[in-house]
C-alpha cells in the first residue's frame, strides 16, 4: 500500500532521515520503533505530506505522495503526538469540525461522529467541554479525530505518550480494532512492549535510519541466543573493562561508570563464564540481572546502548 524509497530529509546540518525505504502492506500494523530523535516524526510527517523529503520517492497504491498530494490525503487519517484539539469546544464540535473537512455532512457525519465516540469510549461524555477531560480522553479523542472519516490508512505518532497503562491499553484494543475492520496502521513508538504486543511487522529505527525490519519473531531470531547480563555498582569504567574477558562468547555492548551490559554472545555457558571472572575480582556490584533476547537486545547489539536510552 505505501512504499517508501530511499527517503532524506535534513534540517540543515543535522540529517534527520537519511535513506531509509520500507513497505507498508494492506490491512497490517507497521511499527517504526525507536528512541526519541531517530527520525520517526519527520518520517511520518513526510507521509502525511506534511513536509517534502529532500530525496526519495513516497508512493500510495502507485501513486506518489506530492505528484498528486489531494488524491493521497484524502485516504489518509493522521493522529499527531501533539494533542490537537480545541479545548472550549466538546468533543462532537471538535469531530464534527474534522469530519466536515474531510467532507462528511448532514446524516453521514453524524453516524460517523457517533460511531467513533463509541469506539473510543467517550460517547457519555461528548457533550462536555474538552478543557474538562483527562490527559487519557484528550488522547482517546485526538485518536478519533484521525479515524472519523474512516481512512483507508491511518499515521499514528507515539499516540500514548504521556498516559497511564489503563488509558494506553484502551488504545492500543482501539488501534487493534480498526486494524481488524480493514484499515492499515502506520504506528511510531519507543515503547517496546507496544511494538510487540501490537505490530505485524517492525522498523527499528535510529538516527534516521532502519537498522532491522520484519516480524516480531524474525527480529528475535536476528538477536540470536545471546542473554543480555548488566551489572550495576559503585565501580568506573576501566575496572569493569579490566574484570570481563572479551572474546567469542562474551562481549561488553555498553559501559559507564556504575553500569555496565554485556553480551553472552549465544553461548549457553556465557552467563556462568561471566559471573565467574566477575566474583573473582573485586569489583563492587550492587545487582546483576539476566535478560533472555529480545527487541532491545537487538537495538543493543546494532547501536551499543538501549532504546530508552
Amino acid at each position: 500500500m505505501f512504499q517508501v524509497e530511499n527517503l532524506c530529509k535534513s534540517y540543515g546540518e543535522i540529517l534527520a532521515v537519511g535513506g531509509i525505504s520500507f513497505q507498508v502492506r494492506a490491512g497490517e500494523i507497521f511499527g517504526l520503533l525507536g528512541p526519541n530523535g531517530a527520525g520517526k516524526t519527520t518520517t511520518l510527517s513526510m507521509l502525511s505530506g506534511v513536509l517534502r523529503p529532500d530525496s526519495g520517492r513516497i508512493l500510495f497504491e502507485g501513486i506518489d505522495m506530492f505528484v498528486d498530494p489531494i488524491r493521497v490525503k484524502r485516504q489518509l487519517g493522521v493522529v499527531p503526538q501533539e494533542i490537537a484539539l480545541y479545548e472550549e469546544l466538546s468533543a462532537r464540535e471538535n469531530l464534527a469540525f474534522w469530519g466536515a473537512l474531510h467532507g462528511l455532512k448532514g446524516a453521514r457525519l453524524r453516524q460517523a461522529m457517533d460511531h467513533i465516540l463509541d469506539r473510543v469510549g467517550l460517547a457519555a461524555r461528548s457533550k462536555d467541554p474538552v478543557k474538562n477531560y483527562s490527559g487519557g480522553m484528550k488522547r482517546r479523542l485526538n485518536l478519533a479525530l484521525g479515524l472519523v472519516h474512516d481512512p483507508r490508512v491511518v499515521l499514528l505518532d507515539e499516540p500514548t505518550v504521556g498516559i497511564d497503562p489503563q488509558a494506553r491499553a484502551n488504545i492500543l484494543e482501539v488501534i487493534r480494532q480498526v486494524a481488524e475492520s480493514g484499515t492499515t496502521v502506520l504506528y511510531t513508538t519507543h515503547y517496546l512492549e507496544e511494538a510487540e504486543s501490537l505490530c505485524h511487522r517492525i522498523a527499528i529505527m535510529d538516527q534516521g535510519r532502519i537498522l532491522a525490519e520484519g516480524t516480531l519473531d524474525e527480529l528475535k531470531r536476528q538477536a540470536g541466543e545471546e542473554e543480555i547480563i548488566t551489572i550495576e555498582g559503585s565501580f568506573q569504567v576501566d575496572a569493569i573493562e579490566a574484570g570481563i574477558r572479551q572474546g567469542e562468547s562474551l562481549r561488553l555492548l555498553s559501559v559507564e561508570p556504575g553500569r555496565a551490559i554485556i553480551s553472552t554472545g549465544g553461548s549457553g555457558e556465557g552467563a556462568v563464564k561471566l559471573l565467574s571472572q566477575l566474583f573473582g575480582t573485586r569489583i563492587p556490584m550492587d545487582r546483576i540481572s539476566i535478560r533472555p533476547p529480545s527487541l532491545n537486545s537487538l537495538f543493543l547489539n546494532l547501536t551499543g546502548r538501549e532504546l530508552r536510552d
